[in-house]
């Protein structure tokens, strides 16, 4: 559909406002995103429909869970959703993002670089990053299976306050595997927002994880 092309018309049609110089920074980032995503495969998402309705949307969603001034780290950033999108919408946060795969961390860089974001970009495991670096939320998007995330951050509860993901219908099934190989023993995992998935009949969750005594 035409109005595709402009930014602000797909925006208005999901009811999303935000200030003129973040949409104007959203704009530039998703140039660059699909400049970038010719040379290395970086996202499917190559329409503004698709980067509001699913990236930004997502994003969103994280953000409502996010204090003023928090330390975030996004895990396997890949071309920057979350974290990019957040350090555009919540300039208050101090992003970082981490991916173990070199060339995705160079390209998140140099968007971030072009785009003028304070944001620190790590070419690294987020587990390693944990063992010198604390952080109060992990955020993580389309990384990995409940089961798998706890297996790498598990050891690590001292370094960071929380993990906050956003997951399809099937994190049911991921959180039952993760209490049958016992990852959840000493944690609280609960579901702080639904909301559907645009052009379809799925819906979405933002989960957050962490150690049940802090659980409120």
């Amino acid at each position: 559909m035409a109005e595709d092309h402009d930014l602000l018309a797909v925006l208005a049609r999901h009811a999303i406002e935000l200030p003129e110089e973040q949409v104007a920074l959203l704009e530039k980032y998703a140039r660059l995103l699909w400049d970038w995503n010719e040379k290395i495969n970086l996202t499917r998402h190559t329409t503004y429909e698709k980067f509001v309705a699913r990236d930004l949307v997502d994003s969103l969603w994280l953000e409502k869970f996010l204090d003023a001034g928090e330390r975030v780290l996004d895990v396997g950033s890949g071309g920057g959703v979350p974290g990019i999108m957040l350090a555009i919408v919540r300039p208050d946060l101090e992003l970082s993002l981490c991916d173990s795969v070199a060339k995705k961390a160079r390209v998140a860089e140099d968007i971030v670089h072009q785009l003028e974001l304070p944001i620190r970009v790590h070419h690294s495991a987020a587990q390693d990053l944990l063992k010198s670096n604390r952080y109060d939320t992990l955020v993580a998007r389309a990384v990995a299976p409940i089961a798998k995330l706890l297996t790498w951050f598990n050891p690590h509860w001292d370094a960071f306050n929380q993990l906050l993901l956003t997951k399809g219908p099937a994190w049911v099934e991921e959180r039952g595997e993760a209490r049958h190989r016992g990852l959840l023993h000493e944690l609280a995992i609960r579901k702080l927002a639904t909301y559907p998935l645009p052009g379809t009949e799925s819906q979405s969750v933002v989960l957050a994880i962490g150690p049940k005594e802090l659980a409120g």
